[in-house]
């Protein structure tokens, strides 16, 4: 946590999970962390602060920027494919990865990069308008600015736009059942499957994010993917993406999709290669055998690791070429044309053209347009 000189956070909102200690602190209890924080200390977030003697949301309404991404890019490939998502973050994050590929966002602490605002209303308007089916809170952790998501999602649900969580996952059980109770779709970072990687690289723990991967699975009805970005020398051995495979079919099935993504040097690990390719293919092989249905690879153009198919015939279901969508084998409610076998997501018809638009969006210039 931080031990700056105490100050005061003008705009902040309240937080709803945090309770007074004896000592005169007040103690964070969104995630695992716990923060003990005094009035004006922030959190290791450094988004959530103290105030008031209560814990406040310093970045509620406020964003880092507003964009519409392909749904592919979260990544999310068995959920509305093809369609276009609108996307936001704020700053900061409750995790300390070394090799965020975000760290412009999410080690933010300098409150400029929250150039643009939006309220939650305006949020789900825009996004209905602009033709987005979903909105997601990514770029930076949403368990951090979990009040502004929750308040978005439900503006967003009344207009019937979906909601997509872009998460580690590192989130206390009594806010995890609020956050998890208003999203449609996940993408969960699965770092690591060693305490040591989770411990020396994100300053987190391995068991919290697996509680939370099970209670997705089991307690809750939104789809969702898994992402684990492979670096070279951490976290690629054979040996771990043979156990974090293994544990993925039996704890939450063979339906959950996992995306082995390739690393590029960045924030504090500019000291290691980029992920071979031959690496993200042997890891999908690896889960592939241990019985994932569907496996795929990030971050490189490869059609045939990137494309999705039919478990029952083989047949190609999606043809993916990074964001793109080629071959479309599905009917409408996402069974194969072949064999007629379930493909486990969410469809509404055959794919989107979105393809690999990214498109910024002026949030401040719309609302003012708007009065």
């Amino acid at each position: 946590m931080s031990h700056q000189a105490s100050q005061t956070f003008p705009g902040a909102t309240p937080g709803r999970y945090w309770h007074k200690l004896d000592d005169g602190r007040v103690q964070c209890d969104v995630c695992p962390r716990a923060c003990k924080i005094h009035d004006g200390q922030r959190g290791l977030c450094f988004v959530r602060a103290a105030q008031g003697g209560q814990v406040v949301l310093t970045t509620y309404g406020r964003s880092s920027g507003f964009c519409i991404d392909p749904i592919e890019k979260k990544p999310l490939n068995h959920f509305l494919p093809g369609t276009p998502v609108f996307s936001f973050g704020t700053a900061g994050c409750n995790l300390t990865c070394k090799f965020c590929q975000n760290w412009d966002i999410s080690k933010s602490r300098e409150f400029d990069t929250l150039a643009d605002a939006a309220t939650p209303q305006a949020i789900a308007k825009t996004a209905k308008e602009l033709g987005c089916k979903s909105v997601a809170f990514t770029y930076n952790d949403p368990v951090v600015f979990l009040e502004y998501a929750v308040d978005t999602a439900i503006e967003c649900h009344k207009l019937g736009v979906k909601t997509v969580a872009v998460t580690a996952g590192y989130i206390s059980p009594e806010p995890r059942r609020e956050f998890y109770a208003h999203m449609d779709a996940a993408n969960v970072d699965l770092k690591g499957f060693t305490e040591e990687f989770y411990q020396n690289l994100c300053t987190g723990h391995l068991a919290d994010v697996l509680d939370t991967l099970v209670y997705i699975k089991h307690e809750t009805k939104v789809w969702f993917e898994l992402t684990t970005l492979l670096i070279p020398g951490q976290n690629d051995s054979a040996s771990e993406i043979d156990a974090m495979t293994k544990w993925v079919v039996k704890e939450l099935g063979p339906d959950v999709p996992m995306h082995f993504t390739a690393f590029h040097p960045d924030w504090k690990m500019l000291d290691i290669p980029a992920t071979p390719h031959a690496t993200l293919l042997m890891a999908r092989q690896i889960a592939l055998n241990n019985g994932v249905r569907y496996a795929y690879v990030g971050n490189v153009h490869d059609l045939e690791a990137e494309s999705t198919y039919c478990h029952g015939c083989g047949q190609r279901l999606i043809g993916r070429d990074w964001y793109v969508l080629s071959a479309w084998n599905l009917t409408a409610d996402g069974h194969c044309t072949k064999c007629g076998e379930t493909c486990a997501g969410v469809f509404d018809g055959p794919g989107g053209d979105w393809g690999a638009k990214r498109r910024p969006v002026n949030m401040t210039a719309r609302m003012n347009a708007h009065g």
